[in-house]
């Protein structure tokens, strides 16, 4: 029964009697099946509930049984995803608050409420994180050989090397710009190092700004001081680094020491560093009759990037107020944007002592495993030492679970269809590619007479611009057909098509996947993705392709649940249909994987299908806007976040359909712009095995983890997941890597469902 909540903080019924049946289509808009608007107080604040988030990432740099170099990394994780939250949520929150837009958001806070939370809960963490660096990360590198020293308690020895070194290595590429009334203040670059310097001349106090270059790294290395230097210190550490002991300089202290080189005449009487942020979130503007034309204006959108409003600006406390107060006129910025840091800036900079060859301050390797166990008996390539992948395919569904089975088998699939003969199409969408992909190859090898290679490279993926734009070249020019997408969306969805001439006439073959194409990434980002030639999904996906890459109109998919367009909607309808069931039998059971419950509608069939009775368990890695646990509106709802070595990022939709369970896996999460600004794949998974080892093996083991998952309170706030009585921790992403290095490979050989072992 659907509730609205009174004046006095009560629930009682809403004016409909019943929760309502799911639609036939499900393509009504929520209002028009029942679902009641909710109080503002059901909803968790997007931005508080992302930094809630981050503080997640934050935990995971004081845990002691994490190896050091981790904990590092997740030190350097939390700055980044700091930074892009400025860049780009900040700066959206703060666009409004300049422009006096007084709309209320979900969960009642007005822009101006949103932005204070945002600023006193982000230098609280920020503060956090320089405590947890400066003493405790630093202090125990030292103790495992790897120093970061300050510069003034370097000796004369070791400052007459790192002498040697700024002269020949970092003295050439600085640019001292003084600020007079002839010299204006530079413009200062977005996630930009900076000092500023403090001059007297002739009796008169003067400022000037010194860039610290992105290209230098952010560590110097220390030579020994009984070494002789020869080549290049910064490029070649091997030269004088000593396996035990290794010892850092932070760069901007170097260049402190040695600022007289720079303004000679000039006494130099202090210098503070700076960090800078700035609006980031440009987009293209799209017009659909200039498509043709999409290279060039993502060219011009970037080139806008680097001159966005100032959304943060971070200093030391060594900074004084008047030189606070100078550089913020400057910046154009208010003290609203001020962050002040006690420690070093820019820690995603410690990303560089990840590339130490330290394994013993590392996680153990993972020993990926490969899809099929080594007794497998399908029929083989002739001549070749791997399985037929389309003889497998023939016979049943593959299911993949990244990164604990190797993405090689995904790049065989790719180049299995370009070296085939009797292949005569291969589609696929690229998000984030990376950098070195073996599918790029693949992708030109297969380029031919015979066979149409066609790929949607997405030119607006965040933060990838540059590196899609040229992989996009570099396919056009091997003679690839490129398309750019939609205009006014992203193409998210992550999808191959291949289609391949057989003896009974032409067969299609499938990869639809949660995560992208990226080799790099799929070694750290948990994913899901489902190889098969079922028709009804591929024919789904030819008809996608061809709105993508030509003029089709609306058209109906059989399977697939396709956004922008009807996801909403069939999201929607599932979990009322579950309802529904639930209010004829009892057993109603709902677990959604994903990364942020963001949209509206969504949350709020949630809550009637709670007020049903329906137990509902979410596995959100990062936003989630619905507040569980509140009596009479979401008790039967339970949230857990899970943050590890493995950044979770599969999203799986599990319907328990009174013991006869529906599961879909895909790219889309829950959220406005996934459903409304995005084109997503959510996609069923019809093998009764594959639908049996994601319930009873996946999702089980991560609502099962004592290690890395967090349940959300009422109150937006996360603690720890304990063991039961007389059990011990579980850790999912554990368990993972041993069950399928045991050969338990999905949909071969399938075992038992492991549940009852966690």
């Amino acid at each position: 029964m659907s509730k609205v909540r009174t004046r006095k903080g009560e629930y009682v019924p809403a004016t409909i009697e019943s929760v309502p049946d799911a639609p036939p289509n499900g393509r009504e808009p929520a209002d028009a099946i029942g679902l009641v608007e909710l109080a503002p107080d059901l909803y968790l604040n997007r931005e508080l509930s992302w930094l809630q988030f981050n503080r997640r990432v934050l935990e995971e740099v004081s845990e002691a049984s994490t190896p050091l170099l981790e904990r590092v990394k997740f030190a350097a994780i939390f700055a980044a995803n700091l930074d892009e939250f400025f860049m780009i949520r900040v700066a959206g929150v703060k666009r409004k608050v300049t422009a006096g837009i007084v709309e209320v958001g979900l969960d009642g806070r007005t822009s101006i409420q949103q932005l204070t939370a945002i600023q006193k809960l982000s230098q609280k963490l920020s503060s956090e994180h320089s405590r947890l660096v400066t003493t405790d990360l630093i202090p125990e590198l030292a103790d495992q050989g790897i120093a970061i020293v300050p510069y003034r308690d370097l000796g004369r020895k070791d400052r007459s090397a790192l002498a040697e070194v700024f002269d020949r290595e970092v003295f050439p590429v600085l640019t001292p710009q003084a600020v007079d009334r002839g010299r204006r203040f530079p413009h200062i670059s977005n996630d930009s190092l900076n000092l500023i310097v403090v001059l007297r001349s002739d009796g008169n106090a003067r400022f000037a700004r010194v860039k610290i270059p992105a290209l230098l790294p952010r560590l110097i290395p220390i030579p020994k001081s009984d070494r002789a230097l020869t080549g290049a210190v910064l490029a070649s550490p091997d030269q004088w680094a000593e396996s035990a002991t290794v010892r850092f300089a932070w760069i901007e202290e170097v260049i402190a020491a040695h600022l007289d080189r720079l303004f000679p005449g000039s006494k130099v009487v202090a210098s503070y560093p700076f960090h800078l942020i700035r609006d980031s979130d440009v987009e293209p503007d799209e017009d659909e009759d200039d498509s043709a034309n999409m290279l060039e204006i993502m060219r011009e959108t970037l080139a806008q990037r680097p001159f966005g409003t100032v959304v943060r600006l971070d200093i030391d406390t060594s900074m004084p107020p008047a030189v606070r107060d100078w550089l913020l006129n400057q910046v154009h910025a208010t003290s609203r944007d001020l962050y002040v840091i006690d420690g070093p800036l820019c820690i995603d900079n410690l990303f560089e002592l990840v590339k130490l060859d330290r394994a013993d301050l590392k996680d153990p390797p993972l020993h990926q495993s490969p899809m099929f166990p080594p007794d497998h008996v399908l029929p083989l390539v002739p001549g070749a030492d791997h399985p037929d992948i389309f003889a497998i395919l023939r016979e049943q569904d593959v299911l993949l679970h990244m990164p604990y089975q190797s993405f090689n088998t995904v790049a065989d699939f790719i180049r299995a269809a370009s070296t085939d003969v009797d292949v005569v199409a291969i589609k696929q969408t690229l998000y984030r590619l990376g950098k070195d992909s073996p599918l790029i190859p693949a992708l030109t090898h297969a380029r031919d007479d015979d066979t149409q290679v066609a790929v949607l490279v997405e030119l607006k993926a965040r933060f990838d611009e540059e590196n899609n734009i040229s992989w996009a070249q570099t396919l056009e020019k091997a003679g690839v057909h490129v398309a750019y997408g939609l205009p006014g969306l992203k193409t998210h969805c992550k999808l191959t098509l291949v289609v391949r001439r057989e003896a009974d006439g032409l067969r299609r073959y499938v990869h639809v996947s949660t995560g992208n194409y990226n080799a790099n990434t799929a070694r750290v980002y948990e994913d899901i993705g489902l190889l098969t030639s079922r028709e009804d999904i591929a024919a789904d996906v030819s008809q996608l392709f061809n709105v993508l890459t030509g003029f089709a109109p609306h058209v109906e998919y059989k399977s697939l649940w396709i956004a922008p367009g009807e996801m909403r909607q069939k999201v929607i309808a599932a979990i009322l249909e579950e309802t529904r069931i639930h209010r004829e039998h009892g057993n109603g059971h709902l677990i959604l994987k994903m990364n942020s419950l963001v949209d509206r509608d969504t949350i709020r069939a949630l809550y009637t299908a709670s007020q049903a009775g329906v137990r509902i368990e979410l596995i959100v890695r990062g936003i989630c806007c619905l507040r569980p646990g509140v009596a009479g509106a979401s008790e039967t709802i339970r949230v857990i976040s899970l943050v590890g070595r493995f950044l979770e990022h599969s999203r799986v939709y599990y319907f328990h359909n009174n013991d006869a369970p529906k599961v879909y896996i895909g790219s889309a999460d829950v959220m406005e712009r996934n459903f409304d600004r995005r084109v997503e794949v959510v996609a069923p998974v019809e093998s009764p095995e594959l639908v049996e080892h994601l319930r009873q093996v996946v999702l089980q083991s991560y609502l099962k983890d004592t290690v890395n998952a967090r349940e959300l309170r009422p109150d937006g706030s996360y603690r720890e997941v304990k063991p039961r009585h007389g059990e011990g921790p579980f850790d999912a992403q554990s368990f993972f890597a041993t069950f399928y290095r045991q050969g338990s490979a999905v949909g071969q050989n399938h075992r038992e469902p492991v549940a009852e072992s966690l």
